[in-house]
């Protein structure tokens, strides 16, 4: 933890003892939040996701691949993240940081375990499936990545259209159908500091947490979970949050209808 880290501990701990958050939100409050589908004409679906000061933009490409030997019936979803140093100061290049792994892997549970995609719908042949490709770039972090991030590659996903593919070719037009759906995922991240549990902590309020859980929600089911830190939460803890998640989680819903 670096000289900074350090001040943003101290800072946001003598808040919380006061009652307090450092943008004066409540402890089970989101900070504004906006959604806006079809903003890069180069991909088959995109959106951008703003929460608070983190912006994650998603974008969807469809590609031809072969299928999984033990799945030769089903596409493919791909998920990366981009986390370019413009983002922030704590951001380098080279090779992806376990920080940037960790939430593309839990964007992407989410929309596997919820079933939101159907990926037998994408078979071609017996050789052929299409590959689905979902590119999140961070473009300003500042705090509660997961969140903005499994918005923006849920409205993203909501936003795209399949091309065809005819005499090995992928056409992509104006024909395109809208990309089938089965369900809509969003996910809710509660960070724990000290005795306090902090709904869509900031970059500070990351700095002093101990350890952080992440609840992905359909409208009627959990379908992922993600805990960080080494810090014990309780079953009757982790029941509050699971709670806190579906009651946020359709007012996040009401944002992708939109």
């Amino acid at each position: 933890m670096d000289i900074l880290d350090v001040v943003k501990k101290d800072y946001v701990t003598r808040l919380l003892a006061e009652g307090k958050r450092e943008d004066g939100r409540k402890n089970d409050e989101y900070r504004s939040i906006s959604v806006e589908k079809g903003v890069l004409q180069s991909a088959e679906g995109s959106a951008l996701a703003i929460v608070g000061k983190t912006q994650v933009l998603a974008a969807v490409k469809f590609g031809v691949g072969t299928p999984y030997p033990d799945k030769p019936t089903e596409g493919v979803l791909s998920t990366n993240s981009e986390w370019p140093p413009l983002a922030s100061p704590k951001f380098e290049t080279g090779p992806p940081r376990e920080g940037s792994i960790e939430f593309a892997r839990v964007v992407d549970r989410g929309i596997r375990s919820s079933e939101t995609l159907d990926f037998k719908s994408f078979y071609i042949n017996e050789e052929k499936v299409w590959m689905l490709y979902l590119d999140l770039y961070v473009l300003d972090h500042d705090g509660n990545l997961i969140d903005a991030g499994a918005l923006a590659g849920m409205a993203a996903l909501m936003n795209a259209k399949m091309p065809r593919y005819e005499d090995e070719k992928v056409i992509s037009d104006e024909s395109n159908r809208q990309l089938p759906l089965k369900n809509t995922v969003v996910a809710c991240t509660v960070a724990k500091v000290g005795k306090h549990f902090l709904l869509d902590p900031t970059l500070a309020e990351e700095a002093a947490m101990e350890g952080r859980v992440t609840i992905a929600t359909t409208p009627e089911h959990i379908c992922a979970g993600q805990k960080s830190g080494p810090v014990a939460v309780t079953k009757d803890e982790l029941l509050e949050i699971a709670d806190l998640s579906f009651k946020k989680g359709r007012e996040l819903r009401s944002l992708l209808e939109q």
